[in-house]
């Protein structure tokens, strides 16, 4: 058992293939030993977590989940804890492995209490598992909500009840500590999913994983020194076409950020005319016409803040930049133009990635908000196939993709980098790892991993802007 830290990649299953995994491990181990190891790990990780817990409620629902959980209750009352047992379901009904730990927990004398306890140290919700995508109903519902009541610490088996395992989607109970068994799921990292699961903990029972993980959830990118003997043309240059009258700001931080990202030179083409040759403040952005790029030489940045004045530039970036970043109006002015969607598509091998929020990858799939957050892993996929490019979906558990590959899900980030400019901040540094030569699937992760990251390390008091934190990145 091991708390899943974000210091290295670690492979995550989907439903099918957790079900796969599980129904090969279960064929070589004596019945019923994978529930009964279940149980074990769960009961070990509730005495961890809660130490000095003596009352613990152990809310078990009619499945298999419910079954880890009568498991772990028959541990922590053989080791003198005070368990209270309730059971949505019923026992006649269990499936075998749960019905056999049912047995146990009678012979172990263990009471059924018939509603949630009025007082509890620490509670397991082992309601419903990953195969079930059923409402929190009747008894399940009234266990769920008892769950929330109060601050006592409430540790999930496998994933909080109600959380879809593949797609962090479902009203789903809230937990301080979530156990994943046998695999991580991707709906832990995602979605609801990150404020469902609380700190999350993974036991593969025993069971190695899959050589072919349905999604990763990545790690930090890997340390990478500068030598001394290098220059401003070692780190590439970085373009950033975007800033309309009235929104010249958003290309402005861009481009700060690509500056302190590291790229050797940063060009502003801003589209609004009002900006001088000169931003106010940053000297080093070299101010330039659009016409005048060098497109063949750049990783360019286009569309924060573009609004409308960015679509008649795109034929020509699209055809000629070395390597692209769309972001905001570039990516709306895709979506409504096929002759665009066309050239994207023929950009094929050649550095590119789109960086939509959920309402813009919305309109480039011809669907709804609701549909793509409904399935965040599959939307960016769809995204990044259909596009033929990387695919950067922003949001809880930020998910890039890449043509035909698994996907990953960014554990790093926060809720303070819900404001204004953030997303032109993530456009100017991805820009800059594009420039510096990294492969586009390379430089997406490494570069929504290092905007997470600083929003993680950021002093507590201290206001997240967008601007701030353009300056707070690093090469």
């Amino acid at each position: 058992m091991q708390p899943v830290t974000p210091d290295r990649a670690w492979p995550l299953l989907d439903v099918q293939a957790t079900r796969h995994a599980e129904a090969q491990a279960a064929a070589a181990l004596p019945a019923h030993a994978l529930m009964q190891r279940a149980g074990l790990a769960v009961a070990r990780l509730a005495l961890a977590v809660a130490p000095h817990a003596r009352r613990v409620w152990v809310a078990c629902g009619p499945g298999n989940n419910g079954g880890d959980g009568l498991e772990a209750a028959v541990h922590l009352h053989a080791w003198g804890n005070q368990v209270q047992l309730t059971v949505a379901g019923d026992p006649a009904r269990f499936p075998p492995d749960a019905a056999a730990a049912w047995a146990r927990a009678q012979a172990a004398g263990l009471p059924v209490v018939g509603g949630p306890p009025a007082d509890w140290d620490l509670a397991i919700d082992a309601l419903l598992g990953i195969g079930s995508r059923r409402v929190l109903d009747g008894a399940l519902a009234h266990a769920a909500r008892a769950l929330q009541a109060g601050p006592r610490p409430v540790l999930a088996v496998d994933l909080p009840s109600g959380l879809d395992a593949d797609r962090g989607t479902g009203a789903a109970v809230r937990a301080s500590h979530t156990l994943a068994l046998l695999a991580l799921k991707p709906g832990l990292f995602t979605a609801g999913g990150r404020d469902a699961a609380g700190e999350i903990w993974f036991d593969d029972l025993g069971v190695p994983v899959p050589p072919a993980p349905t999604a990763w959830l990545a790690g930090p990118p890997p340390a990478t020194g500068r030598p001394h003997a290098s220059h401003k043309g070692s780190w590439g240059d970085v373009a950033v076409l975007g800033g309309a009258p009235g929104m010249a700001g958003a290309a402005v931080l861009a481009a700060v950020a690509a500056l302190h990202a590291g790229a050797g030179r940063v060009f502003l083409a801003a589209l609004d005319p009002a900006l001088g040759p000169v931003v106010p403040g940053w000297p080093e952005l070299m101010r330039r016409d659009a016409a005048a790029l060098a497109l063949e030489r750049l990783a360019v940045a286009c569309g924060c803040g573009g609004g409308e004045a960015v679509g008649p530039w795109l034929p020509d970036v699209l055809a000629r930049a070395q390597a692209l970043v769309l972001d905001a109006d570039a990516l709306n002015a895709v979506a409504a133009t096929p002759a665009l969607q066309d050239a994207l598509r023929a950009r094929a091998g050649r550095p590119t990635v789109l960086t939509p929020h959920p309402l813009e990858a919305a309109r480039l799939l011809g669907s709804t908000v609701a549909q793509v957050q409904a399935d965040r892993l599959a939307a960016a996929q769809a995204l990044a196939d259909r596009h033929a490019c990387v695919a950067v979906l922003k949001g809880s558990g930020t998910v890039v993709a890449t043509p035909g590959g698994a996907p990953w899900l960014n554990p790093s980030g926060n809720a303070r980098l819900a404001t204004g400019g953030t997303g032109d901040v993530l456009a100017g540094l991805l820009a800059a790892r594009l420039a510096s030569g990294l492969e586009a699937g390379e430089a997406a992760r490494a570069a929504v991993w290092a905007h997470g990251a600083a929003a993680d390390a950021w002093p507590a008091g201290r206001a997240l802007t967008a601007g701030a934190l353009a300056q707070a990145l690093q090469p």
